[in-house]
């Protein structure tokens, strides 16, 4: 049975509730109430459909061929399960999304080290209340005054007054 198989493939209910966002949990909510409805229902089903007593239809209608003729179109019906065509795509997206985490993970890292480097700079740094100009010039570069470009700073030139 189709259905019995689709029903096989478990959901992370835990894992789908912490991606759901607040404002659509009660969608979610509803969502797996109804999907839960469902696999109960196919789980109460059997596993094959109970066969068909074509000798107690033979007996109990009067017209003749009638139920085997209903019995040769049963037989030959067969209803064909659809192919699974998004396994495979929704697989790869998953080992190329796992391959990205991945990569980030380790950028982040780097990243923390190097974060975690200049953390340790400022903390060995000498406190800012008992720093002279020169030492925050050292610490700092860009602080430290241009006299090419700014000559009179503070002041202005002559010539622009």
């Amino acid at each position: 049975m189709a259905g019995r198989r689709a029903a096989l493939k478990a959901i992370d209910w835990v894992a789908f509730a912490e991606r759901v966002s607040p404002n659509q949990r009660t969608m979610f909510n509803n969502f797996k109430t109804r999907s839960d409805a469902v696999a109960a229902k196919l789980a109460s089903l059997p596993a094959k459909p109970v066969t068909i007593d074509w000798n107690f239809y033979r007996s109990a209608i009067a017209k003749a061929g009638m139920v085997d003729d209903f019995e040769k179109k049963f037989s030959a019906l067969t209803i064909p399960e659809p192919v699974d065509t998004q396994t495979a795509h929704i697989n790869t997206q998953e080992t190329e999304a796992n391959t990205a985490a991945a990569a980030y993970i380790e950028e982040s890292k780097a990243r923390v080290m190097q974060y975690e480097k200049e953390l340790d700079k400022f903390n060995s740094m000498i406190p800012f209340d008992q720093m002279t100009i020169e030492d925050l010039n050292a610490a700092f570069p860009a602080t430290k005054l241009d006299k090419e470009k700014y000559p009179y700073w503070p002041h202005k030139a002559i010539a622009d007054l």
